[in-house]
């Protein structure tokens, strides 16, 4: 493929603008089609939301309005007038539906001190925060008018609308501010524009291209607006990661004083072939997100699945191509004072000489094997501890958000007056006949029953669709802003109060729905999805690794240095966000739990890019050993030729994950911080470190391939490439053993 490319470079570079060019224009004129939330996860919460569809009911965003007196009571005159000019200004708006005052409806306090006067927005709940601010500014008109009395308004509209003002912004300028670190740290890597630049747009068209493809598949395999960030995450981390260590060892080929083309039909054969191993472990880690059956998480595998096979594709051809386009001048654009040990042939160290500092890191670990293993392995062993007693959960509100936004403020003041008021439970009841007595009799037992069993406080309401036979029941949950009792009551609805009202009706449904049954649905379907997940990406990495480097012994190595990387992770993360060790130094609060998507998340994000550089750096050991090597000098080659691209791909992941680790919401930080460490442990300890301590101790072993295996296909670069010639400072070639 990189021959083909550097013999036709005009039709392998235009081919790819065309291709780029030609997806992204059909997938902007076809549309992206997007999760819908609630039938994301399967569930109660998605057989509600299929029930009221098929009804012909557009899910609607409801909002509330507090009104509320320090002293008196809502029955007093000025209440009363505050309250009439609430629903007044509301319906002025035009904007609003099903409003109701409090006075009809009993929205009133235990103290009756606090009334809510209650209403839909029209429209679909997916537009209402988009239109919501004109409703806001009446009622704080009202407010202004009635400076004795709290009036404030909170909903699934304004809570959203809230949200996206505060943080909306927050997440884009993380994303934007990803492409300038990389271009920065690569500027330093190679010191000269023209190189840098290189990766930067590879892996940005790599993106571009993937955008339109993920645009095409969005109409079988729904897509949401995280799937496309982490798609560019990925897409920059892998485009980067690849482009980087084709481009440093076609350099360090015309280093070691081979030509242009020699460099590049070697950088070809060895890099290129990495590159595809690692592309394949990347998609087949990425393939476990479409294990989970929730929408976003299927999103996300299938969108990252496609920007790294796009990325891959263009690293082996584009690149080539492009390098044989430019020549030396991939060099211009020297960056003064930086660089200089790396250039091609400017008589100074070359980047087959290693590195220095890896060289000192690695004298003790190679000299002393077995005190390295368990020192850095002890190391990363007591980091994964605390990673037993991880707790994990959706975040409510105020944990996610913090209790700086107003909006958060009007939300503890409505669940303090009305617990569970903001966040009811909803039942979506469908019958045959929703008028029938049998039906209505139900429908009584179960409002008194809900209250009676101490699963709600009440007020709890009826709408009823006559014309669909379908009816919602609201429930304010007693556990109120609590997550762990609000739950309690959704089970205490699901498991008892329900059988024993609405379940003595035949043909009825009643699935319970809202945020906190979401929570459940969602955080009880992640965890029966962890056991398939790690099963298939572990099996599968195995395969990979063991049919590319025809070794049991390297493909069992690489699965347990992975998983104790991510085991670390996952440690500090409990420490960090669950028991608050060092919080504040990363901006953090103590939330008390880990969000419940992040451990599967992070678990395949980090597999995959683990392997990554597992793949680069055991790739580099082996080949030094197939030209003669003993297997611990092949260990310090292959270590210190790769440090410098490895430490350089591994600073730009870090400083871009870092990145969405000062945002503002809880769970974008935890993330944030989860992958920059893992990143940072993968690429000093794991592979700086332990690596070479197990590949040292292990010897001739590392290349064990059982005789019942000989039968595998072999995927190793004999069959992939042409022979290598020698590199000249190498030691005299040693007889390679058969099982090589």
């Amino acid at each position: 493929m990189g021959g083909w490319s550097a013999r036709h470079r005009w039709a392998a570079v235009g081919g790819w603008l065309l291709f780029v060019i030609a997806v992204l224009v059909i997938g902007q004129a076809v549309g992206r089609s997007d999760v819908d939330e609630a039938r994301s996860v399967p569930g109660e919460v998605a057989q509600a939301a299929t029930l009221t569809d098929d009804a012909g009911l557009q899910d609607k965003a409801s909002e509330m309005v507090l009104v509320q007196t320090s002293h008196g009571s809502v029955t007093d005159p000025a209440v009363r007038a505050a309250v009439a000019d609430v629903v007044a200004a509301v319906r002025s708006t035009g904007l609003a539906t099903a409003i109701t005052s409090p006075y009809d409806t009993q929205a009133v306090s235990k103290d009756h001190r606090s009334a809510l006067v209650r209403f839909d927005m029209r429209g679909t709940a997916d537009d209402a925060p988009d239109h919501v601010q004109p409703v806001l500014d009446a009622v704080a008109k009202v407010q202004h008018a009635h400076q004795g009395l709290r009036i404030e308004e909170f909903g699934d509209a304004s809570g959203e609308h809230a949200v996206d003002d505060a943080f909306g912004s927050d997440f884009k300028t993380a994303e934007y501010s990803a492409v300038p670190v990389a271009l920065a740290i690569l500027l330093i890597a190679f010191g000269a524009l023209v190189a840098a630049l290189l990766p930067v747009a590879l892996a940005l068209t790599a993106f571009l291209g993937a955008s339109g493809v993920v645009a095409l598949v969005s109409h079988a395999v729904p897509m949401s607006d995280t799937a496309n960030s982490v798609m560019l995450l990925v897409g920059l981390a892998v485009g980067v990661d690849y482009c980087l260590f084709y481009l440093r060892r076609e350099r360090e080929e015309r280093a070691a004083g081979h030509d242009a083309g020699t460099a590049l039909r070697i950088a070809s054969a060895t890099s290129g072939r990495a590159i595809l191993i690692s592309g394949f472990t990347v998609i087949v880690a990425m393939a476990g997100m479409l294990f989970t059956g929730i929408g976003d998480f299927k999103a996300m595998g299938m969108a990252t699945m496609i920007v790294v096979a796009i990325a891959m594709f263009g690293s082996v051809t584009v690149l080539p191509a492009l390098l044989s386009m430019l020549g030396e001048r991939v060099e211009k654009g020297r960056v003064p004072f930086v660089g200089r040990g790396s250039r091609g042939h400017g008589g100074g160290r070359t980047a087959d000489d290693g590195s220095r500092f890896w060289r000192t890191v690695l004298r003790p670990v190679l000299r002393h094997p077995k005190a390295a293993t368990l020192v850095a392995g002890g190391a990363l062993v007591a980091l994964a501890i605390p990673a037993l007693s991880m707790h994990t959960a959706n975040l409510s509100t105020q944990q996610e958000l913090g209790d700086g936004l107003p909006v958060i403020k009007t939300y503890e003041h409505i669940e303090a007056a009305f617990p569970g008021g903001p966040d009811p439970a909803h039942v979506v009841v469908k019958a045959d006949a929703i008028d029938s007595p049998q039906v209505r009799a139900a429908i009584a037992d179960f409002r008194a029953e809900a209250v009676r069993s101490g699963a709600s406080t009440g007020p709890v309401t009826v709408t009823v669709h006559a014309a669909q036979n379908l009816a919602r029941i609201d429930v304010p949950l007693a556990g109120g802003g609590d997550r762990g009792k609000a739950e309690a009551d959704v089970r205490l609805l699901r498991d008892h109060v329900r059988p024993d009202t609405l379940g003595k009706v035949g043909g009825l449904r009643a699935p319970i729905t809202g945020d906190t049954a979401s929570s459940m649905d969602f955080t009880h379907k992640i965890s029966s999805s962890v056991p398939p997940v790690f099963g298939f990406v572990i099996v599968f990495a195995f395969l990979l690794m063991l049919l590319s480097f025809r070794s049991l012994t390297i493909a069992l190595t690489s699965i347990v240095l992975n998983l104790l990387s991510v085991g670390a992770a996952y440690g500090v993360l409990t420490l960090v966000f669950q028991h608050g060790v060092g919080a504040s130094l990363v901006g953090a609060h103590d939330s008390g739990a880990v969000v419940a998507w992040l451990p599967l998340f992070l678990f395949v994000i980090l597999f995959g890019l683990s392997m990554d550089y597992h793949v680069f750096v055991v790739s580099r050991i082996r080949e030094a050993r197939m030209r003669g090597l003993s297997t611990k000098a092949a260990i310090e080659k292959g270590i210190t030729t790769t440090a410098g691209v490895v430490t350089s791909a591994a600073v730009i992941m870090v400083a871009v994950f870092a990145i969405f680790g000062t945002l503002s919401m809880q769970s974008m930080k935890q993330m944030g911080v989860g992958l920059a460490f893992a990143v940072l442990i993968d690429a000093t300890v794991i592979r700086g470190v332990l690596l070479p301590a197990v590949m040292t101790l292990l010897d001739e072993r590392n290349w064990y391939l059982p005789r019942w295996m000989h039968r595998l296909p072999d995927m190793t670069e004999r069959d992939a490439a042409p022979p290598l010639p020698p590199v000249p400072a190498d030691p005299p070639r040693r007889p390679v053993p058969d099982h090589v």
